[in-house]
Formats: C-alpha cells, sequence, structure tokens
C-alpha cells in the first residue's frame, strides 16, 4: 500500500463516504486519521508583499506575489515513489503538475460550522 505523508499541521480524519454534511464529534468513527508528519515542516504557499494598491473600496488592499515557495517556506519534499504528500488546497494548487499531491475534499463539519474531517482526498487537477 502506498503511504500518504501529511504536510499540514494538523491531523486529518477520513470519514466513510456515507458520513452526513454535520455530527456531533464523535458520533462517527473515522476510517483513518492522518497524523502530521513528524519527519517534516508544514509546507505553506510561498508569498511577498509587492506593495500598497489603492482601489478606493474604504479598506486596505495590498499586492502580494504568491508561489510554491518562499524564504522560510519550507517546500514539497521530492516525489519518492509509493509516498504521496498530503498538503493544503493552495500548495496543492500551486503544486499542479505533481502527481504525488493530495487534498482533503469533501469536509465534514461539526454542529457548529467547523471542518471536523473528510470523506475523501483529492488529486487537483486543472479544467
Amino acid at each position: 500500500m502506498a503511504e500518504i505523508v501529511n504536510l499540514t499541521p494538523h491531523p486529518v480524519r477520513i470519514f466513510p463516504s456515507d458520513t452526513p454534511d454535520r455530527i456531533e464529534p464523535g458520533s462517527v468513527t473515522p476510517l483513518r486519521v492522518i497524523t502530521p508528519s513528524t519527519q517534516h515542516r508544514p509546507v505553506r504557499l510561498g508569498q511577498r508583499v509587492i506593495g500598497p494598491d489603492d482601489l478606493d473600496l474604504g479598506v486596505p488592499v495590498e499586492r502580494v506575489a504568491f508561489g510554491a515557495a518562499d524564504a522560510g517556506v519550507p517546500p514539497l519534499p521530492p516525489p519518492v515513489e509509493g509516498t504521496y504528500y498530503l498538503v493544503s488546497l493552495v500548495v496543492g494548487l500551486a503544486a499542479y503538475g505533481r502527481d504525488d499531491v493530495l487534498v482533503c475534499h469533501d469536509t465534514v463539519r461539526d454542529l457548529d460550522g467547523s471542518i471536523i474531517g473528510v470523506r475523501a482526498l483529492a488529486r487537483p487537477h486543472r479544467f
């Protein structure tokens, strides 16, 4: 079986496909809990503030460049046969073209609306 390395800062709970959209925490047992990697730091999308932007909206707006890596932001590890990397959606979209990247999909929320898990993982692809 292939390995999933969680490069997010939190455990990811995978619930059965028939789990309702909202549940009381603890009422449904996850199929699997994927804990964050102890060998890798969480991967984040790099960003660099270019400067202020004046759009006359009544709120501050800045121009920001986003990329796969920036100073202090750990990059994705190199591909390893039989290993998939679980990352945030924004990192997964920035890593388009990598076949070994997974993101959370089909969320499950608690009764207050906070995400507590997912029913599936997804491999990002463009339309």
